[in-house]
């Protein structure tokens, strides 16, 4: 993975001005974008998960100096701290040497069938290359490689074979497919990743709009989602509004029998 490094020192003093961190070109449709966040913000508003961790969202993941970054629509990083000083290049990206550690879960949302996500598609093999996105995760021996594939583009033998999502697992031999044969097809149905303590499972519903939607949500062990800070709120107010209905009905009741209830 840094096999080009030679050392500890070294690795603190690399010289990455040549790298592109950040090219300011819009690559997502809506969809994506949306699933991407609600893909971290659940995770940092709930305090799901043991501090540190880090969850984010399209940053580039270097995983060698003189390689192309990979860029997952999400990804999580456990027992690593967010860097305070961002105006420093190297706290901008997922730099591997700097974080000391790959990322216990990547995840890619398919939006069309030209994201090698599993395979490589026909129009990257014509432009030369050679291995995919799956195969780049297992060569950097990323312990969970998840691809959901909610509007169904990539549905191959050697691709989703009618799932909406696949979870793969690091092994000594490369991944090991940690979903069944069948995969992930219907709402609520889970997978839960050890290693990552959490799971992620399929929720049908509204996030930010009208219209229900399915979507891939981090879960605990029994397949409940983690929450939104927006839906904990709601939660907060419903239950609020029902003690108070409660305590109005009890009022009544109370001077149903000739008591003051103040």
């Amino acid at each position: 993975m840094t096999q080009q490094l030679v050392n500890d020192e070294a690795i603190s003093e690399l010289d990455i001005s040549h790298l592109v961190t950040e090219d300011d070109t819009p690559v997502d449709n809506i969809q994506s974008e949306k699933q991407q966040r609600l893909l971290v913000e659940p995770l940092c508003s709930a305090k799901a998960l043991p501090a540190p961790f880090l969850a984010t969202a399209n940053v580039g993941l270097f995983y060698q100096l003189k390689v192309d970054p990979i860029v997952p629509d999400a990804m999580l990083s456990l027992g690593v701290q967010y860097p305070e000083d961002f105006s420093q290049k190297r706290n901008r990206s997922y730099f591997v040497w700097e974080f000391g550690k790959v990322p216990e879960v990547c995840i890619e949302v398919v939006s069309n069938q030209e994201g090698d996500e599993v395979i490589l598609s026909r129009k990257s093999r014509q432009k030369g290359k050679i291995v995919s996105k799956k195969e780049i995760y297992a060569q950097i021996k990323v312990p969970y490689y998840v691809v959901f594939d909610p509007l169904q583009q990539i549905q191959g033998q050697d691709e989703m074979k009618g799932a909406l999502l696949r979870v793969w697992a690091i092994s000594a031999d490369g991944y090991t497919e940690l979903t069944s044969n069948e995969g992930i097809r219907e709402v609520g149905q889970s997978v839960w990743l050890n290693a990552a303590r959490v799971g992620l499972t399929l929720w049908e519903g509204q996030f930010e709009d009208e219209l229900n939607r399915v979507w891939l949500r981090w879960c605990d062990r029994n397949g409940t989602v983690i929450p939104t800070g927006a839906e904990r709120a709601e939660a907060a107010e419903a239950r609020a509004e029902d003690a108070e209905l409660k305590a109005q009905r009890l009022a009544e009741r109370l001077r149903s029998m000739g008591i003051d209830p103040d």
